[in-house]
């Protein structure tokens, strides 16, 4: 726990096509982190879309944010723009290298990857890109949240919710962040057991798995390519 009179810079990565939900599911807990300052940065300080049409607005280009404590970056549809995006690239590992903490949701893991960032560190990621962590050299943890040292992973979309309460509680402490669970309200009981690959209805899953192929398709072509870039061995056919 990082001593509460220690102020905190809490820094979100946003950018066009990325998915609401991983950067506003982890904002109403990080967003009420004690002794903090939360900002969002985008490539510029232009309004974006998220992957369904919400607009969100960044405080700051990337260029402006200062050195970050925490660093949050989430996935989306559009994170496949970015993953050879040099100047993107080169402000995750910089603020990587000195931040007291990284959290990656969903295929924001892939972003983190994409940098060079997750050489054998134990990582999730959406269970449709679940198969492209060790194309950047993670080591795949099939778990909602999961922390390595200073970095936490959350696994799709809804997980950044309870990555994001773990990683209050590594900052501020157990009750702090029970404090923030008690305020959101946050008691999940989801009305179907159809949350994951191993609960969902074979048929259910099938349609997602054919919804998503075209996606998971070009993340792998473009996982196969960093790879290459990095000099990491990968298979011939990698499962999905």
């Amino acid at each position: 726990m990082i001593p509460p009179e220690t102020h905190l810079q809490i820094g979100s990565l946003v950018f066009e096509g990325l998915d609401q939900i991983d950067l506003t599911g982890p904002f109403e807990v990080l967003s009420r982190i004690p002794n903090s300052t939360y900002r969002l940065y985008g490539k510029t300080a232009e309004r974006v879309r998220d992957v369904r049409g919400l607009r969100l607005t960044p405080d700051a280009a990337l260029a402006d944010a200062p050195a970050l404590d925490v660093l949050h970056v989430p996935g989306g549809f559009g994170q496949e723009a970015l993953m050879e995006d040099a100047e993107l690239l080169a402000w995750l590992r910089r603020h990587a290298a000195t931040a007291r903490s990284v959290f990656s949701v969903c295929t924001g893991a892939l972003l983190c990857g994409a940098a060079g960032l997750l050489r054998g560190r134990r990582a999730t990621t959406h269970w449709a890109s679940f198969h492209l962590l060790p194309f950047f050299g993670a080591i795949p943890v099939n778990e909602r949240v999961v922390v390595d040292g200073s970095w936490v992973f959350a696994a799709g979309v809804t997980a950044g919710i309870d990555g994001a309460l773990r990683l209050a509680a590594e900052l501020r402490g157990e009750e702090a962040a029970k404090a923030i669970q008690l305020y959101m309200a946050y008691a999940p009981e989801p009305p179907f057991d159809s949350g994951t690959p191993e609960t969902a209805p074979p048929g259910i899953l099938a349609q997602a798995r054919q919804a998503t192929a075209a996606i998971t398709a070009q993340r792998e072509a473009t996982a196969r390519r960093v790879a290459a870039r990095l000099g990491i061995a990968v298979p011939e056919r990698a499962g999905g």
